[in-house]
């Protein structure tokens, strides 16, 4: 099975960047899935709408990932029991599903949120440890969305061998360790972003500076411009459900 996993989409530079990307890499590539995470894909940069949502599910995305940010827009957050394509951290509080069982049960992907600088939560460990004995999905794909390289490398050790692949999101720049590990889980510490390249991960870079220079809060907006597309290709077995590849993508757009 293939599947294309996206970065973090930030704002509307990322979704047009999509809307005119995705369907060649889809011609190309033919992935049986779409993974994208969203959690900053509204044109605020926070959260996301349902609106800009179906505007993402219309380009091919199949399914969305996510992380705090999800529940910034009270509209969404009151319809995310109906969309089962639509994804929370399983580590907060029992609520709507943090994981999707797709391609009639052959494909799971869950979604974590790191502890580590972020949010406190429940243990991510833990808690998808309780959870893998209950899919029977063959190929399971974990987004773990966290700050830390320690926390990310760490989960992927953890899960070697028992998920098909760890992709780590939520730091928007594309590390250059993409492998297979020892007992066949593919893993990236993060996947990228896709959003606006002259920017600070996807944001306007004089807000950033200003923040820095000054330690007051801006209100930060996502960047417009050129965009770059970041994410990982899977190549994944069928029968065993572990990854035969892992290839980073990279490209600009205007």
């Amino acid at each position: 099975m293939q599947i294309l996993f996206l970065g973090d989409v930030v704002g509307k530079c990322g979704r047009i960047a999509i809307a005119k990307v995705l369907p060649e890499l889809i011609s190309r590539h033919n992935p049986r899935y779409v993974i994208a995470n969203i959690e900053n894909a509204s044109d605020t940069g926070f959260g996301i709408t349902l609106k800009e949502l179906r505007e993402l599910e219309a380009t091919g995305i199949n399914i969305f990932t996510s992380g705090p940010h999800i529940w910034q827009d009270a509209s969404l957050v009151s319809s995310l029991s109906t969309l089962p394509n639509l994804l929370r951290p399983l580590n907060y509080p029992p609520g709507v599903p943090g994981y999707g069982v797709f391609d009639n049960g052959e494909l799971a992907v869950i979604n974590l949120v790191g502890r580590v600088f972020l949010v406190t939560v429940d243990c991510p460990f833990r808690v998808v440890n309780e959870q893998l004995p209950k899919l029977r999905a063959k190929i399971v794909i974990v987004d773990f969305h966290a700050e830390t390289t320690s926390e990310k490398r760490a989960m992927g050790w953890y899960l070697n061998g028992k998920v098909s692949a760890v992709i780590g999101t939520h730091t928007h720049v594309q590390t250059r360790d993409a492998e297979i590990l020892s007992e066949g889980t593919g893993y990236i510490t993060d996947a990228g972003m896709v959003g606006a390249a002259d920017s600070v991960i996807g944001f306007d870079k004089q807000l950033y500076i200003k923040y820095f220079l000054t330690g007051i809060p801006q209100k930060l907006k996502p960047a417009t411009g050129t965009a770059i597309v970041q994410g990982v290709l899977l190549d994944i077995d069928d029968d065993t459900g572990k990854t035969v590849s892992i290839t980073p993508l990279s490209q600009m757009v205007q």
